[in-house]
């Protein structure tokens, strides 16, 4: 065993060795969608400047986190996203309506005299004609109030209790910091004035614009006299959980700027454990297939890539725990998808290796072993590459569960690249040192070559002799997709169109013109309704608040029984504009990004059929949504990314090749050269695809209604893209090619002039 195999063997033994550690001793941070609660995004509606702007939302999610703490709930979650958004996580509350209640409201508490009984219709000061603050009092009558003399900023507590002796019932005791206290002490003195029973001795406290008490002072408070300064009582027949929440607000403190919510998501725990459940399902079954899949056509080094592949696993979940990224449902189909995706650099260097002991029978085992890491670190290197463009671009144009998917996407290439090049390089090397190993070649599995590169090589199909045909064909493909979005339309999802998605469980089976027919009567006739997993009940709607879903909820409960809400995602218009804008912004940055880094690593020929090819299986995709009438959301735009990164990563292979060819011989017609890159990456691009379809297959039949659709877009995509990859980017770069390259000098004709500099294949464009 040499030193550098050594080397490989230790670090990849300290890597495990750390993860296991980290595994079992760590716990997984589980976004909402996965252990269920309510998650908001709220937003600021204030302020002329950027630094007004931030430091308001600071304000502001200060007195946020003082009422969620004072709510009870268990690790919540609150974060500033931008400049006037506030993100809030709230695990395992199911009916937002409380939450919302408190957390949204603006709370403006104040205190005013009372300058008498407002006339109807009165609203301005007879002497000055200034706008007047009249607010009806509890029984409606109209009060002319006064300035603010005392602000909600001088309460110090807030206390709901049951008032028995004096038959108060419910009511919120105040506790004022002292210079408060004199002001209080003030106004009530200044009211005591004036004859009991007088509308100009009362006190009204107000809370948002809203008279909520209105007290007499008693009669014995002298004039200039008030009340002590301590604190006061709110009356007002609260209930139990009125009183409560006035508490909650008065104590939390005022916001100092109104919040509107833009987002709002509900999971509910059930559904969340059912995705762990079934996700985790789709990893063994998925992996289990793919590692007996490369060790049927790998034989032993397919095997101790199969280790590695376990290995890998480890080290990316025990990654994600030790940074503690918070794991969402489209996180954690990332994390199962890059298993499948994995096993390519290990498909790569094994398909090197096996050129190798074709081409150079006498050879030894660890020769074209080693041979094959270094001719497929460049393609592995491009590959990876181009992935992580695609997992940046999630992260920083993406929103919310999307983010999540790119970091785990980016973890997962890192971690893939670990477990291949050290990993699966330090057992394959050790391995190839054993002379039993090596004399074998049936046990071996990459001395004899496989079944599809002995196909090829028997056939030796000329693929390319009228590239034009094959952009034929893909221009039709894309064609039948463009009719699908222009016929059928593409169903946009509540986040990038705006409105409400909420799916319920009932009881009673509720057929889907029923559950229409109630929803009608009770005024939702608008509501699209659908049907979900197991016979759930989808209801997609336009602006609905939170007591209107709650009223739609016991609408569908008269047929249903008892109803559950299994998952709600609430979209505000303003947020979904934006969503489907940078959406766009996404895919156009993806397109611009891929090729300018194909540019410089290859011939811009090869640089714009790559795109092409990209582009190609982009509309492809989405056509396939419209014909098949599946929604178009922020999980489909994750599985899209992944499908530009997984077209271009198969490109990226095929031209690294064509490049290696084309630099050996550059006299050789590039078509030529291309067929021969096409004919040799075949086996790789097959054995890829299938250790992919494995995982996407299980995913599609065991993730749910929630995973099926990302799976179900990243197998049209896959396969699509494979086709690309071969038969639209590299017939575009010869066309490209063919149309910039100068024509041949006119026979008989030996002018110096008229002859086409010779181009170097290797240079983007460049003449020598």
């Amino acid at each position: 065993m040499t030193r550098a195999t050594t080397v490989r063997a230790v670090l990849a033994v300290a890597v495990l060795l750390v993860s296991v550690y980290i595994t079992l001793t760590m716990s997984p941070r589980l976004g909402l969608d996965l252990q269920g609660g309510t998650r908001m995004v709220l937003e600021a509606k204030d302020s002329a400047t950027v630094e007004a702007d931030r430091e308001t939302t600071d304000r502001t999610l200060e007195v946020l986190r003082q009422r969620v703490d004072s709510l009870g709930v268990a690790e919540p979650v609150l974060t500033r996203s931008g400049e006037d958004r506030i993100i809030v996580e709230l695990p395992d509350v199911q009916d937002p309506r409380q939450a919302a209640a408190v957390i949204g409201r603006t709370a403006q508490l104040s205190f005013h005299e009372v300058l008498g009984a407002a006339p109807p219709g009165t609203d301005t000061a007879p002497e000055t004609g200034e706008k007047r603050l009249i607010l009806p009092d509890e029984q409606g009558t109209r009060l002319d109030l006064g300035p603010v003399r005392l602000s909600g900023a001088g309460v110090k507590d807030a206390t709901a209790f049951f008032e028995a002796q004096q038959a108060a019932g419910w009511t919120v005791k105040l506790d004022f910091h002292k210079d408060a206290g004199k002001d209080w002490t003030k106004l009530t003195g200044e009211a005591a004035c004036h004859p009991a029973g007088d509308e100009r001795r009362r006190v009204a406290i107000v809370l948002d614009e809203k008279v909520i008490s209105s007290p007499q002072v008693d009669p014995s408070v002298g004039c200039q006299a008030g009340l002590p300064s301590g604190g006061t009582q709110i009356t007002g027949s609260f209930t139990a959980k009125e009183a409560r929440d006035l508490a909650l607000l008065i104590k939390g403190g005022a916001l100092p700027v109104p919040v509107e919510i833009v987002e709002q998501r509900t999971v509910g725990p059930t559904l969340g454990a059912a995705a762990i459940d079934a996700s985790a399902q789709a990893a063994l079954i998925g992996a289990a297939a793919t590692a007996l899949f490369i060790t049927f056509v790998y034989r032993l080094f397919g095997a101790l890539a199969a280790v590695a592949l376990a290995a890998y696993g480890v080290i990316s979940y025990a990654a994600l725990v030790g940074l503690g990224v918070t794991l969402t449902l489209p996180g954690l189909a990332g994390f199962v998808l890059a298993i499948g995706m994995a096993v390519d650099a290990n498909v790569l260097v094994f398909e090197r290796a096996r050129e190798e002991c074709q081409d150079r029978p006498t050879r030894s085992l660890r020769s074209a072993l080693t041979t094959g890491f270094q001719k497929a670190f460049s393609a592995v290197a491009d590959s990876n590459i181009t992935t992580l463009l695609a997992a940046g671009l999630l992260f920083f144009l993406g929103s919310g569960p999307v983010k999540g998917f790119g970091v785990t996407l980016a973890i997962g290439v890192i971690a893939s690249m670990f477990s291949a090049l050290v990993i699966a390089r330090a057992l394959t090397e050790i391995a190839a040192g054993s002379r039993f190993v090596s004399d074998y070649r049936g046990v071996n599995g990459i001395a004899r070559p496989g079944s599809v590169r002995t196909w090829l090589t028997r056939k030796d199909p000329q693929l390319f002799r009228k590239p034009v045909q094959w952009l034929v064909i893909s221009t039709v493909l894309v064609a039948v997709a463009v009719a699908g979005i222009v016929v059928r339309g593409v169903d946009l999802g509540v986040e990038f169109t705006g409105g409400r998605l909420v799916e319920y469980s009932t009881s009673r089976p509720v057929d889907v013109e029923t559950a229409r027919s109630t929803l009608a009567d009770a005024g939702f006739g608008d509501a699209e309704i659908t049907t979900a997993g197991d016979g759930d009940i989808s209801v997609r709607t336009g602006k609905l608040d939170n007591d209107g879903e709650y009223a739609l909820r016991t609408a569908l409960a008269t047929e249903g029984g008892e109803t559950t809400k299994v998952r709600d995602e609430l979209i505000g218009p303003s947020l979904g504009d934006e969503l489907r804008r940078n959406a766009l912004i996404a895919l156009g940055v993806a397109v611009l990004v891929q090729l300018a880094y194909l540019a410089v690593r290859f011939r811009w020929t090869f640089a714009v059929g790559s795109v092409i090819a990209m582009v190609h299986d982009v509309i492809i995709v989405v056509g396939a949504f419209a014909w098949l009438g599946r929604p178009v959301d922020g999980i489909f735009l994750a599985a899209l990314l992944t499908v530009i990164g997984y077209s271009v990563n198969d490109s990226v292979v095929v031209f690294d090749r064509v490049r290696e060819l084309w630099a050996g011989n550059r006299k050789t017609p590039l078509a030529t050269v291309a067929r021969r890159a096409v004919l040799q990456t075949v086996p790789r691009t097959v054995n890829t695809g299938m250790g992919a379809l494995f995982i996407l297959v299980a995913l599609a039949v065991l993730g749910g209604d929630s995973l099926a659709d990302f799976a179900l877009a990243l197998l049209i995509g896959i396969v699509v893209g494979t086709w690309s990859s071969v038969f639209t980017a590299v017939p575009g770069a010869l066309v490209l090619e063919h149309t910039t390259t100068a024509p041949p000098p006119v026979p008989g004709k030996s002018s110096r002039r008229a002859r086409a500099p010779r181009r170097d294949p290797l240079d983007n464009g460049a003449r020598v």
